[in-house]
């Protein structure tokens, strides 16, 4: 028997598992670390807001590029403030779980007075 020819075949089937798994830890790991870059950013958006700036203001003063969006919603009582951003994934076969681009969505309630 090769025992180095087995070795190789083993090797060429873990391969691809081993790099989809490393691919995914490293898409959980990215969507992780942004929803608390993204929780910081919608503070400093509702100061913003509170400071009676309109949206694009907020954006160029917080230097938001595309990926970025903000929605607010106005009630009698409350106003909701929604910032979402698009997270682009790069491990394959991942979208069947979340959508890629997957949009993390954070937002803050306001009570009007």
């Amino acid at each position: 028997m090769n025992k180095k020819g087995q070795a190789l075949v083993e090797f060429i089937i873990i391969l691809p598992i081993f790099i989809m798994l490393l691919l995914g830890i490293i898409d959980i790991g990215k969507i992780l670390y942004s929803k608390i870059v993204v929780e910081d950013v919608i503070s400093d958006v509702v100061t913003y807001y509170e400071k009676n700036d309109n949206v694009e203001d907020i954006k160029n003063k917080l230097k938001l590029d595309n990926k970025y969006s903000i929605v607010i919603n106005n009630d009698k009582e409350y106003t909701n403030v929604k910032l979402i951003k698009e997270i682009e994934l790069i491990t394959p076969g991942l979208n069947l779980i979340f959508n890629n681009p997957y949009k993390l969505e954070i937002s803050r309630s306001i009570i009007n007075e």
